[in-house]
């Protein structure tokens, strides 16, 4: 009797864990295939791009849409403008995060949770409605078509901080109170106590923070007007032009545009999972 049941439940977890493999795989399927279009199109010629039915094999391979699209676009100089600013705010995001969420973690004082309540509430705020008072901000103070005009609105990270401070649970008061009795100042013991034992949280909220400046379009679009300044999300949206969408130079610019992302995500790809089983393990 005993073992019929065993049996019977052997057979209903087999049955269970063969469909939550479908279920994955038809997931995983449906997250990949815009990737796979978009490859595929871009060495396709134009006019099978858009044909009816869709050909998910291309008959004809071409690299007219990539010569195409370094013809029209100076995919070097995009290339470089969106290092910039995509480099620049990570590093500077990380520090600033790691910094105040070592303030709200290890230092007592009055009103600290209240200041934690206030930064996470601005996640509350849509972008889009803080977006025209940084541009007029942006414009008064004069760095309106600079670099430091695309990077200032995202130099402070609300989740970043978050982040931070949910680690700082996790390291033991009494390393920095070792710190204090060698004659370690507080920003000393930030440097060489709190950021080396951050490692795998400074990775994780770097490859966060690169890839949100990375794919970064609307407020570009809004504080940058000199094309010498465009990244690649504005480069590419200059191939929409009066004569429509170039179909295949945009699938071609689209797969030059993400590769810097997915040699980053690839690198990196651990300290995404190590980073946020981290912040959870207390707080």
């Amino acid at each position: 009797m005993f073992k019929g049941k065993n049996v019977i439940n052997t057979a209903v977890e087999n049955f269970i864990r063969a469909l939550l493999i479908i279920i994955l795989l038809i997931g995983a399927l449906i997250m990949i295939m815009p990737f796979y279009w978009m490859i595929i199109s871009s060495f396709k010629p134009t006019g099978d791009i858009t044909k009816i039915p869709p050909e998910f094999i291309p008959r004809r391979v071409v690299t007219v849409n990539y010569t195409s699209a370094f013809r029209q676009l100076n995919f070097l100089k995009l290339y470089m403008n969106s290092l910039i600013v995509s480099i620049s705010v990570t590093a500077i995001a990380v520090f600033t995060s790691a910094l105040v969420g070592y303030v709200l973690g290890k230092f007592n004082f009055r009103g600290r949770e209240l200041v934690f309540l206030a930064i996470l509430a601005t996640m509350m705020i849509p972008f889009e409605v803080r977006m025209l008072p940084l541009y007029k901000l942006s414009i008064n103070i004069g760095i309106n078509n600079t670099y430091i005009g695309l990077m200032f609105p995202y130099l402070m990270n609300t989740f970043g901080i978050f982040l931070f401070r949910q680690h700082m649970y996790s390291i033991p008061n009494d390393l920095l109170d070792s710190a204090t009795i060698d004659g370690c100042s507080e920003f000393r013991k930030f440097l060489v106590v709190i950021l080396p034992l951050s490692k795998q949280v400074i990775g994780a909220l770097a490859i966060f923070v690169f890839a949100w400046m990375w794919d970064d379009f609307l407020w570009p679009l809004l504080a940058i007007s000199e094309s010498n300044l465009f990244t690649i999300p504005l480069g590419m949206a200059a191939l929409n032009n009066f004569r429509g969408i170039q179909y295949g130079a945009f699938m071609a610019s689209s797969v030059l545009a993400i590769l810097p992302a997915i040699i980053v995500f690839i690198i990196f790809q651990k300290q995404i999972v190590r980073g946020i089983a981290i912040t959870g393990m207390k707080g």
